[in-house]
């Protein structure tokens, strides 16, 4: 990979971003296994390429850094954990394109909490996603040919809220280098999903675990060294609209893979939500941008 193109970078994730779900189905195991050993091996990567380039030297986080990044940990990997149930109830393409509320949720969240004031045509832009959320619900069908279970839409609406609580604690820790907060964040991920594996093990058969396995390594330790090595570099229009790479992927590997056949209304719906969240707001500075947009990174 070139490392003087932050574009080919920044598009190369979101496209793996879009891989996902089908790595997460072709392992077979259940979505807190997925979660747990998507943490375990992207966080000791993470973990040992910020100790290789000195970021670990000093420790440099305080006591309430340390807590919140804890908590955006939480966030994180409980919304992996709902997104990944919630493929295996729906589809890959639904799940996806409605978990792409969640720049809206975030925007309700900083307005509710931290006094930032949502404009108009933000408001105008929810009910739209939220419109095409609900034409989703109603004409979405599966591989099978049946109606989508809703649990499956609400379960990615879940992961969305979730994602939009941890990219809200992120926007408190914009002081810290995003490698060593993905790493603390994966580390706790690793830590509070253990249990889990008493109930959903992970995969016995050796397929099983080289898909984990592929998922740890390529789809979040590599994607998030892409992300933050491009992002900084990018404007925010250019981040917001090359952002449609990662549902536009994950709806073609449906598609393809899977036999997923969206509906006109359906594909009304999609369209809908990705207009009202992805749509560029503002052209700002690329460091500006690397700044607002880097808690969106940890989503995927």
């Amino acid at each position: 990979m070139n490392k003087n193109n932050p574009l080919l970078q920044w598009t190369a994730a979101m496209a793996l971003s879009g891989t996902i779900g089908a790595v997460v189905l072709e392992s077979g195991a259940d979505a807190p296994a997925v979660a747990f050993a998507r943490s375990l091996v992207g966080g000791l990567l993470l973990v040992v390429w910020s100790a290789a380039r000195g970021w670990l030297r000093p420790w440099t986080l305080t006591r309430r850094d340390l807590l919140l990044a804890i908590l955006g940990g939480l966030f994180l990997v409980g919304n992996w954990v709902l997104l990944f149930a919630s493929y295996a109830l729906s589809s890959i393409s639904v799940s996806t394109v409605v978990y792409h509320t969640q720049p809206l949720m975030l925007v309700g969240l900083a307005a509710a909490f931290l006094g930032e004031k949502m404009a108009k045509s933000q408001l105008i832009r929810a009910l739209i996603a939220f419109g095409g959320v609900t034409l989703i619900s109603l004409s979405a069908h599966g591989a099978d040919g049946k109606p989508v279970r809703l649990e499956g839409i609400a379960l990615a609406l879940g992961a969305a809220a979730l994602y939009a609580g941890a990219s809200f604690v992120a926007k408190q820790l914009k002081h810290l280098r995003p490698h060593v907060l993905a790493a603390v964040q994966l580390v706790t991920g690793t830590i509070v999903l253990a249990p889990a594996l008493l109930v959903t093990p992970l995969p016995t058969d050796t397929s099983g675990l080289l898909w984990l396995v592929l998922l740890g390594t390529v789809h979040t330790a590599l994607m998030y060294v892409l992300m933050y090595a491009s992002i900084g570099k990018l404007p925010t229009t250019t981040v917001a609209l090359l952002s449609y790479v990662y549902p536009v992927v994950a709806v073609v590997v449906d598609v393809l893979a899977y036999g997923h056949r969206p509906t006109w209304p359906e594909g009304l719906g999609m369209l809908a939500v990705l207009a009202a969240a992805l749509a560029p707001k503002r052209t700002a500075k690329p460091a500006a941008a690397g700044r607002s947009v880097q808690s969106r990174v940890s989503s995927t």
